[in-house]
């Protein structure tokens, strides 16, 4: 072969390969449609609630203990918090029957973004595909954030900042509003499955990893929950009133490890208490004190 004709050829494979590179992947699934949400998994966590001082397993520092020490149940009762919207990473987490749809560059015919509608006070969202940078760590936070999506195979994995403060759990755990989500959502037959990873350098010296399912439904029929939310006072408070405990005043903390006998100070939670070699540490702990009725 002639070296023109190599040097040709050599060319057009470079150029051939540098725009398959560029291309963005094609996802391997469908996730658009009906999704039944499946609470089994964390079913007191996701639907009650968990008892108030319960951070076992979690990855907490003493600024985020302090913090859920210092809440009070009673906040759900404020005008400012009846119709408060659940944040982007925790609308799964709740009653959160959703549907998914795609949207499609009308040029290019290429998906853009991936869009979701929680069935819970109508929450909706938006993943970008089209390969768009996430804005100045200045720019406004919001219950949605900012997330983008990219293909790993056929996994979508989200990836989203610009989060207003929310929470983790329903006993006052937070998560800041410098937290960066992480998410995988993979489809296996009529089963979808998301993988979250919160990283939170504010209130959690390591990751949190929590995975939630849904079910698919062919007939599914958004059935919308406080859809049409009305702030109105449930419960009478003097104006001005805030819920709150000051720190060292809670009473309620040590309910659950009496209540479940477990060592008051694993229920304060820790990376420590997320792995199994804890059990071994248990065993060293001083009894939990008892509930009032068994003194």
């Amino acid at each position: 072969m002639p070296k023109i004709r190599r040097i040709f050829v050599f060319a057009v494979f470079t150029l051939l390969a540098a725009i398959l590179a560029t291309r963005p992947a094609l996802a391997q699934v469908d996730l658009s449609g009906g999704w039944l949400t499946k609470i089994h998994e964390d079913e007191n966590d996701r639907s009650g609630g968990p008892d108030i001082g319960d951070y076992t397993g979690l990855p907490l520092n003493d600024a985020a203990r302090l913090k859920a020490d210092t809440w009070d149940a009673e906040e759900s009762e404020m005008l400012d918090h009846r119709c408060q919207q659940p944040p982007a990473d925790y609308a799964a987490r709740g009653q959160a029957d959703m549907r998914m749809w795609s949207e499609m560059d009308p040029l290019t015919k290429v998906t853009s973004s991936w869009n979701m509608l929680y069935a819970y006070m109508l929450t909706q969202r938006t993943i970008y595909m089209d390969g768009r940078p996430h804005p100045s760590a200045n720019a406004p936070h919001t219950w949605e954030g900012f997330s983008t999506g990219e293909w790993e195979g056929q996994t979508l994995k989200v990836t989203t900042t610009h989060l207003k403060e929310g929470r983790i759990r329903k006993n006052g755990v937070a998560r800041s509003a410098q937290a960066t989500v992480i998410e995988y959502y993979t489809r296996y037959h009529n089963v979808l499955t998301l993988t979250t990873v919160i990283k939170d350098p504010v209130y959690m010296t390591e990751p949190l990893v929590r995975t939630t399912s849904w079910v698919v439904d062919d007939g599914f029929d958004l059935k919308p929950k406080h859809d049409h939310c009305l702030p109105t006072e449930s419960v009478p408070h003097p104006d001005g009133y805030v819920a709150f405990h000051l720190p060292g005043k809670n009473p309620w903390l040590s309910e659950f490890a009496s209540k479940w006998q477990v060592p008051f100070a694993a229920t304060r939670g820790g990376a420590e208490t997320m792995y199994p070699e804890y059990q071994m540490k248990l065993e060293t702990m001083p009894a939990p004190p008892m509930l009032p009725a068994e003194k």
